[in-house]
């Protein structure tokens, strides 16, 4: 006779939730509507770099951004130009030079601790 072990399953084996959880919950799950636009932009690589080091200095020139990412100056502007579209950048034109700054310290946060998390979590 042949018996299988028990497998390990990473879902509940029965039914049955905790109707206070959910009822505390269910009503604010909505707030999040939106914001998995942030993590799409975000979830380019070049974007995610451009967004770092925007986080790390105050304003940075396309230029500046160009020469950071060792790219042109039209990938860089295409990055930047996604990244304002999406709301997550800002900018300054002055006379021939645009400059790009983030527009408040929530995404300078959230990008912040995704790169210390990511540091942590790296073996």
């Amino acid at each position: 006779m042949n018996i299988e072990p028990a497998k390990k399953t990473d879902t509940c084996q029965t039914f049955c939730y905790d109707e206070e959880v959910v009822e505390r919950v269910q009503p604010q799950i909505d707030k999040v509507n939106g914001v998995e636009l942030v993590f799409k932009a975000l979830s380019d690589a070049t974007r995610l770099k451009v967004a770092y080091a925007l986080s790390l200095e105050e304003e940075l020139c396309v230029c500046d951004v160009a020469n950071i990412l060792n790219t042109t100056t039209a990938t860089a502007s295409h990055h930047l130009r996604y990244l304002r579209n999406m709301g997550l950048v800002k900018y300054d034109k002055r006379g021939k030079l645009v400059f790009y700054s983030l527009p408040d310290n929530h995404i300078r946060s959230l990008i912040q601790l995704a790169a210390e998390h990511n540091m942590e979590t790296v073996i």
